[in-house]
C-alpha cells in the first residue's frame, strides 16, 4: 500500500476546527500588521499589569491613613520626604504619593469599565437576539426601549442613577451597565436580523431543535464579531464616564479614590502651579483610553472585511 493511501484523510469534524484556527491566525496576524494597534495592544497591557500588581509595586498604600503624613502634602516631583523617601510624581494635599495613587486609581477605572462592559454586554446581547428572532411587536418593543435609552446622554442618565442609588464603586457599575445596555442591543439586534435568514438557522429550525438553543448556540454566535468590536470601544467609554462622574463628586467613594477623583483633587492647585496632582492621573487616564481605543480601532478593521484596507 502507497504512503498517499495509507494517510487518513481528515475527518468532517476536524475541517470546522481547522478552519477556525486558521481564521483566528489571519485575524491575528493581520491585527499585528498595524504599528498603531501594537503600540495600543502593548499600553494596554502594561497599563493592566501595572493595576493588577499595584499592591506589590506601589511604594505607598494610598488607602492606608497611617502611612500618610500632612508634613508631606503637595511637595513636587522628585521632592524627599522628611523620613528621606522621594515621591518621584509628587504628594497631593493629604501627603498621598501620587505614583501609588496613580497605580491603585487605575484598579478601580479599569475595573469598573470592564465588569460593567461584561454586564451590560451580556444583558444587551441577550435582549438584541431575542428580539431579532421573535420579531414582530417584541422586537419592535424593545427597539423603541433601545431608541428611548439612546435618546438621553449617558451622563444625564448616570448622574440620575446616583443621585438615586448613592456612591460607591456597585452603585457606579449598575448606573454604567443600565446606560450601556442599549448599544450592545442594538449592534446584536442588526447582525441578527441577517444571520436569521441564513440556512443553517433554517436547518436548525427543521431540525426541531429548540428555540433557545437556536438562539444562544446557533445565531448568537455569529454575531460576535460586531459584538466585540463595540465591546471594546465601549470599555474606554465607560472608563471615561466613570472618570467623569467620579470628577462632579457623584462616582466612587473619597476612600476609594479613581483616577477621576484623583484629578478633581488638585483641580483646585492647577492656578497654584501645583499641577502634578491633576495632570499626572489625566496623562494615565489618557493613555489608558487611547489605548483601548487604537485596540479597537484595529479589531474593527479586522473583524469587518468591508473595512479592510
Amino acid at each position: 500500500m502507497s504512503e498517499q493511501a495509507a494517510t487518513p484523510a481528515p475527518t468532517a469534524a476536524a475541517r470546522p476546527a481547522e478552519k477556525a484556527e486558521s481564521l483566528l491566525l489571519r485575524h491575528v496576524a493581520a491585527f499585528f500588521e498595524s504599528p498603531l494597534a501594537v503600540v495600543g495592544l502593548a499600553g494596554l497591557v502594561l497599563l493592566v499589569a501595572a493595576a493588577l500588581a499595584a499592591p506589590l509595586i506601589a511604594p505607598q498604600d494610598p488607602y492606608d491613613l497611617a502611612q500618610l503624613d500632612i508634613m508631606d502634602g503637595t511637595l513636587p516631583p522628585g521632592a524627599e520626604s522628611l523620613a528621606g523617601y522621594t515621591y518621584w510624581l509628587g504628594t497631593d494635599e493629604q501627603g498621598r504619593d501620587m505614583l501609588s495613587a496613580i497605580l491603585y486609581g487605575l484598579r478601580i477605572s479599569l475595573g469598573v469599565g470592564a465588569v460593567s462592559v461584561v454586564i451590560a454586554c451580556a444583558v444587551g446581547a441577550s435582549i438584541g437576539v431575542l428580539a431579532a428572532y421573535a420579531g414582530g411587536r417584541i422586537d419592535s418593543l424593545v427597539m423603541r426601549v433601545v431608541d428611548l435609552q439612546l435618546s438621553f446622554p449617558a451622563i444625564l442618565v448616570a448622574l440620575v442613577l446616583l443621585a438615586v442609588f448613592g456612591r460607591g464603586v456597585d452603585k457606579v457599575i449598575i448606573a454604567l451597565v443600565i446606560v450601556q445596555w442599549a448599544y450592545y442591543a442594538r449592534t446584536v439586534r442588526g447582525s441578527a436580523l441577517v444571520e436569521r435568514r441564513r440556512d443553517y438557522i433554517e436547518a436548525a429550525r427543521c431540525l426541531a431543535l429548540p428555540k433557545s438553543r437556536i438562539v444562544f448556540r446557533h445565531l448568537l454566535p455569529n454575531c460576535l464579531p460586531p459584538l466585540i468590536v463595540v465591546a471594546t470601544v465601549q470599555v474606554a467609554h465607560a472608563i471615561a464616564l466613570e472618570s467623569t462622574l467620579s470628577f462632579l463628586g457623584v462616582g466612587v467613594p473619597v476612600t476609594e479614590p479613581s483616577l477621576g477623583m484623583l484629578i478633581a483633587n488638585g483641580y483646585d492647585y492647577l492656578l497654584s502651579g501645583k499641577y502634578w496632582i491633576s495632570t499626572f492621573p489625566g496623562i494615565a487616564l489618557v493613555a489608558a483610553i487611547v489605548a483601548i481605543n487604537l485596540v479597537g480601532d484595529r479589531l474593527r478593521d479586522v473583524l469587518n472585511p468591508r473595512l479592510s484596507r
